[in-house]
């Protein structure tokens, strides 16, 4: 389980250390800082598939997405145009019961014209145990080219890395090393949804293809085969608690012809179950945020993005007690803008982050220099 995420240097989170529990709600204003830091977790994620600097080019590139506020929020630092006195960086790492893991990104030192001038360089990756980085914790620690890994003493790795590439995925002696083995697993079953396509051409409204799919995907095109093999590994009863949960009297199902799934609802005072594509946006969506929330096999980690968004009022209660059922198989975290949904979870035992913006960035509500968790991100 995830303990602690920390972020710096990302849009409005100027530095951000916050800590996680099996149910995390982080909620506040618009325009404090909450889908920045889901986007930076998301981004952190990208690690595990070697693919974080082309997530950043998605983003618009480094410079686009850094901290463009001053460098110390403080006195005369508040005033544009102050002179930076440390190298401009954008950080993001976590903690968890296991190993943790932290990214240092840096605008590239080039010499002469490039085409990739926005492409952030790698300066450094740490491996760490324990609740955050110190030099007794360390189990990799990559700077710039050099990598060293700790095997009873420290070794130099004879590899040296390109700046666009990482350590999880690049590094030869990654395929045999436990913790980057284990670290890959963890940071690659981590699932993160927040536009679920539920429109007219949306391809969660046709037919599909029937294969045994383990994880909804992101857009949600997979709804039928991920409910089908909820089914088939014997957890389908959980699925239709929550249907009756949050709509009274309703039962879904998916049936197959040549190969390919439709799913199908069937609802009280209808003589015949309705289609996907007869369903209302919220309906759909909320068959779509079950399907993610209840896999077959659970997800270490699962963050929604304002899950709430195209749901009527009447369901906020049941979707609160689907997030409560599905924290006790994955670890799940909530970035919301209802207050009537955070209330909910807070009631239910979530740990709450209220967040809001200030002149030094996005800041936790509340949290002071002992509440804090302790995190250091250490120096090129």
């Amino acid at each position: 389980m995830l303990t602690t995420v920390a972020v710096a240097g990302y849009r409005s989170l100027r530095d951000v250390v916050v800590p996680l529990g099996p149910l995390t709600v982080v909620t506040g204003p618009n325009g404090s800082g909450k889908s920045n830091l889901y986007r930076a977790l998301r981004l952190l994620s990208t690690a595990a598939s070697g693919s974080i600097v082309a997530g950043v080019a998605a983003e618009g590139g480094l410079p686009s997405i850094m901290w463009a506020g001053p460098e110390s929020p403080t006195g005369e630092a508040r005033v544009q145009g102050t002179v930076r006195k440390g190298p401009r960086a954008l950080l993001l790492g976590y903690a968890s019961d296991e190993l943790g893991y932290l990214v240092d990104l840096g605008l590239p030192q080039v010499v002469g014209p490039t085409l990739f001038d926005r492409d952030p360089e790698l300066k450094r990756e740490q491996v760490f145990a324990g609740p955050f980085a110190k030099p007794a914790t360390l189990l990799i620690d990559r700077t710039r080219a050099a990598t060293r890994m700790r095997d009873g003493s420290w070794r130099t790795l004879d590899q040296p890395l390109m700046p666009y590439e990482t350590i999880l995925t690049d590094l030869a002696e990654g395929d045999t090393g436990p913790e980057l083995l284990g670290l890959r697993r963890v940071l690659s079953g981590w699932r993160f949804y927040d536009n679920f396509r539920t429109d007219p051409g949306a391809p969660v409204r046709m037919s599909q293809i029937g294969t045994r799919t383990q994880t909804l995907a992101h857009d949600g095109s997979d709804l039928a085969a991920v409910w089908a093999t909820i089914q088939d590994a014997g957890r389908g009863a959980s699925l239709d608690r929550e249907v009756e949960r949050a709509f009274p009297g309703s039962r879904v199902t998916v049936t197959g012809e040549d190969g390919r799934l439709r799913l199908v609802m069937d609802q009280p005072g209808l003589l015949r179950p309705l289609e996907t594509s007869e369903l209302s946006d919220g309906t759909l969506r909320y068959l779509l945020l079950c399907a993610a929330l209840l896999p077959a096999h659970p997800a270490p980690l699962i963050v929604l993005n304002e899950p709430e968004s195209s749901l009527h009022p009447d369901l906020i209660a049941p979707l609160a007690e689907l997030i409560v059922a599905a924290s006790d198989r994955s670890q799940v975290v909530v970035v919301t803008h209802a207050e009537l949904l955070a209330n909910a979870l807070e009631s239910a035992g979530a740990m709450t982050h209220r967040l809001r913006a200030d002149a030094a960035g996005t800041v936790v509500d509340g949290q002071g220099a002992l509440d804090r968790p302790a995190w250091n991100w250490g120096s090129r």
